[in-house]
């Protein structure tokens, strides 16, 4: 193996296991809201307002660290990030009621929102061209190792520790951030980083909606929005649906773990992929199949049915993802890309502060399960149709 190829893989274990973390407390916190419900007596729509405070906190986080990566530099805004991720993880565990709550959930929101889009960026401006797709598709696949753990976590410690004692671990991640400075000691940041400071974040956003490239980014906002919404109105539902279709909390909890495994397959076959035949045609299919599997998922009633669904809607969902992140940094230049791929994070957490907010209220004003996940499948479509008629294809393209 050469050192480029040595350097490459040192990075994405060290992006990786950020992205691992950040993954787990997304997943545990579906499984915490479950158990919130029970504890503090929560309605269906105080349930869904968590899942959309935490969005509302990445919204900001994407766009306010995107555009200070652009200017202080990626390396140094991952690891920010990555401390105020955990430093609100362990303050949660302290809340003893919903507001307290609400308030740390945005400031990890901050952080996540923030180091997803900053991590793509860095990995795909230090990977060779030929090999840039795959290993951003490998760095998102970290993410289901992080919902593999939640939920081994949810299955064998929530049950028996409660809830806080899974938050304080999660807390334990900034440890990490030392681990992680090390590890990108010679990580390159682009030459051009600090000339973006000669452009006001206001010129930064202009030019991200010039006409120069003001065709890819309604594209990506599109995109982002149909995804980011699909994804947290359904997956952070997901151990609550379980519980609605008549199954208890433990047994419910089993089931998405299972489901959850279905996301690294998902990933691997779009990392191979995505090399092979192109961005484009394989972010479309990956989002054929989520719509597909979504609808049969919201109206399935059997454990076979549900299982064998749910386990094909994460295999397409997470393979989806893991093209997106890949192709989103390739649309612009480097003095714009951190700005550009965070206002485009930041515009599809909009739609994870509007979908589990409208599952609570649609399940509140009894609509059904499976009109509910029918709606998630119309709107991938249009994320579908947004990448057909106004994405170009990047494969092989060399970043400025």
């Amino acid at each position: 193996m050469d050192i480029q190829k040595k350097k490459e893989h040192k990075l994405l274990a060290v992006a990786g296991f950020a992205w691992l973390f950040d993954a787990m407390d997304v997943g545990l916190l579906s499984f915490i809201i479950t158990a919130l419900q029970k504890e503090w007596q929560l309605s269906e729509v105080q349930m869904g307002w968590i899942g959309s405070v935490s969005s509302i906190g990445m919204a900001v986080g994407a766009l306010i660290f995107g555009m200070l990566a652009d200017r202080m530099g990626r390396k140094i805004i991952l690891i920010v990030t990555l401390l105020f991720f955990s430093i609100g993880s362990g303050l949660s565990a302290l809340a003893t009621g919903l507001s307290f709550f609400l308030i740390m959930r945005f400031l990890i929101g901050a952080g996540l929102g923030g180091e997803l889009p900053v991590a793509s960026t860095l990995v795909s401006e230090n990977v060779a061209p030929e090999r840039r797709g795959r290993i951003v598709v490998l760095l998102e696949s970290f993410w289901a190792g992080g919902w593999i753990v939640s939920a081994v976590v949810a299955t064998f410690v929530i049950p028996k520790y409660g809830w806080r004692v899974a938050a304080v671990g999660t807390a334990l991640t900034a440890i990490y951030a030392i681990f992680m400075r090390l590890g990108m000691r010679d990580v390159k940041e682009p030459a051009i980083i600090g000339k973006a400071q000669r452009l006001s974040f206001f010129t930064s956003i202009r030019e991200v909606w010039s006409q120069a490239y003001r065709r890819q980014t309604l594209m990506l906002w599109i995109l982002w929005f149909t995804v980011v919404f699909s994804y947290y109105g359904m997956f952070l539902w997901l151990p609550s649906v379980m519980v609605i279709k008549g199954f208890d909390l433990v047994h419910s909890f089993g089931y998405v773990m299972i489901m959850t495994l279905a996301q690294l397959p998902g990933y691997f076959s779009a990392a191979w992929l995505i090399e092979k035949l192109g961005r484009k045609p394989v972010l479309i299919g990956y989002l054929l199949g989520t719509a597909v599997f979504a609808f049969l998922f919201g109206n399935a009633v059997s454990v076979g049915a549900l299982v064998t669904y749910g386990a094909l809607l994460s295999f397409f969902n997470l393979g989806a993802w893991g093209v997106m992140y890949a192709y989103t940094p390739e649309q612009y230049p480097t003095i714009i890309r951190g700005t550009g791929t965070g206002m485009a994070a930041s515009f599809g957490r909009i739609g994870g502060i509007v979908g589990p907010a409208l599952v609570g209220y649609l399940i509140s004003n009894q609509i059904t399960v499976g009109r509910i996940f029918t709606i998630f499948c119309v709107a991938i479509m249009l994320g579908v149709t947004a990448v057909f008629f106004l994405g170009d294809e990047t494969k092989g393209k060399v970043l400025d």
